[in-house]
């Protein structure tokens, strides 16, 4: 019989060790290793009921890590096969999907770096399955988990800078540089301008609202409104929340008096997200049928929203993007209660709306003077702003063209 490998250990691991080989020594004899590694914990700590079935022992007596259960062995051209496998690593821990980093990183890499690319050339499949994943990993980020999440994990930040890298070249693309030239430097008049941006798109008064909505919509086309609409109104309190981090003064005083009001001013029956999930009652959608539902452009929505909200660097950005979102919201909301009227649905579903024709008038009025005029004395803010708010104009733009036409088409 070969000799039992003789070690120095030490530290309070010692008697947990001692006692773990002897269960595995038939000899009764106590094999020591030259080191202990309770990863990812101190050696010095005190290991907790279970560890022993996290380790192996060689016949060296080294203890080591268990294989890695995640993988990836998918074909890398394939967009379906690359996104879900990388979708259900989010549901691991960061330190086991990192664990990849060594042995798949390259690969993953180059198959993000396609996926984009074939967004780039317009492959519809490719373009869904990239806001598909950077929405599943933006739902890790700000939804509270209900098991193990790969938050925290520096491949799925890679990932995650490539998709957004991608999507915000893609916007930016759609934006002449001559626009911001235009710019005026005075407060007042960039304002004026600023929504003169809006009154001249195409999206303003788009008759995806002023015609179909308020006069052709049956109550399933709602139904499916609603559920593309989730993307922001079902978390508009959240993005208002990550975007105050950092922000002083009349800015900061304005978005969280905007924060308040979502939160029903302190009614837990009046809160907005609340109101709007009644809606969801109305027409008993589930959360299982919401992401089903998602296109391209809704998902694209909510994206840039979240994308916007959670970056400092990008804090310009969401002032005219969720400036224009909430000036935009009351023109098109008087249609949609008209619509929803005229249907004779349930009233209960429809206070959600009825609430921001109002409020959200206000709180545009306020967005513009409190943390937009303010801003405009600093020329990478103006430019910043304009952007943002042109990526708002012209994904809501082809958002709504797509949904007419599929309204039509059915």
């Amino acid at each position: 019989m070969p000799p039992t490998p003789r070690v120095k250990i030490a530290g309070k691991a010692t008697n947990w060790l001692r006692r773990h080989f002897r269960s595995v020594n038939s000899e009764g004899g106590v094999p020591h290793v030259e080191r202990v590694t309770f990863s990812p914990r101190d050696p010095e700590e005190r290991p907790r009921r279970g560890d022993s079935a996290r380790y192996s022992v060689h016949p060296t007596g080294v203890p080591t890590m268990p294989e890695n259960r995640l993988n990836f062995a998918v074909d890398i051209n394939s967009s379906e096969l690359v996104v879900e496998t990388v979708s259900e690593w989010l549901h691991h821990p960061a330190s086991e999907v990192d664990r990849l980093m060594n042995s798949s990183r390259e690969t993953v890499l180059r198959a993000i770096y396609l996926l984009n690319a074939k967004a780039s050339e317009g492959e519809q499949e490719a373009s869904y399955y990239q806001q598909l994943l950077l929405s599943r990993i933006y739902k890790i980020l700000t939804q509270l988990p209900t098991g193990p999440t790969a938050e925290g994990s520096v491949l799925i930040a890679e990932i995650t800078r490539r998709l957004e890298e991608h999507t915000i070249a893609a916007e930016d693309a759609a934006i002449p540089e001559s626009l911001y030239d235009e710019a005026p430097t005075a407060p007042r008049e960039y304002l004026s301008w600023l929504k003169s941006l809006a009154k001249e798109h195409r999206v303003y008064k788009h008759p995806y609202y002023v015609d179909f909505i308020r006069n052709d919509a049956t109550a399933e086309d709602l139904r499916r409104y609603t559920i593309q609409e989730s993307v922001v109104d079902g978390r508009f309190d959240d993005l208002l929340a990550m975007m105050q981090v950092g922000t002083t003064g009349a800015a900061k005083m304005e978005i969280a008096g905007n924060f308040w009001d979502e939160m029903g001013n302190g009614n837990d029956a009046e809160v907005h997200t609340h109101l709007f999930g009644k809606i969801y009652e109305v027409f008993d959608i589930s959360e299982a049928e919401v992401e089903a539902e998602m296109t391209t452009l809704d998902l694209l929505s909510g994206n840039l929203a979240v994308l916007v909200s959670k970056y400092r660097h990008l804090y310009g950005e969401a002032v005219g993007l969720l400036g224009m979102t909430e000036w935009l919201v009351p023109d098109r909301f008087t249609n949609v209660v008209t619509g929803w009227e005229r249907l004779g649905l349930p009233d209960v579903g429809i206070t959600y709306h009825r609430l921001h024709i109002t409020v959200d008038s206000r709180h545009a009025a306020g967005w513009f003077h409190n943390v937009v005029i303010p801003a405009v004395h600093d020329p990478a803010m103006r430019r910043s702003i304009a952007r943002g708010a042109m990526w708002r104009l012209n994904s809501s733009a082809r958002h709504l063209d797509e949904r007419l036409a599929r309204a039509v088409h059915a």
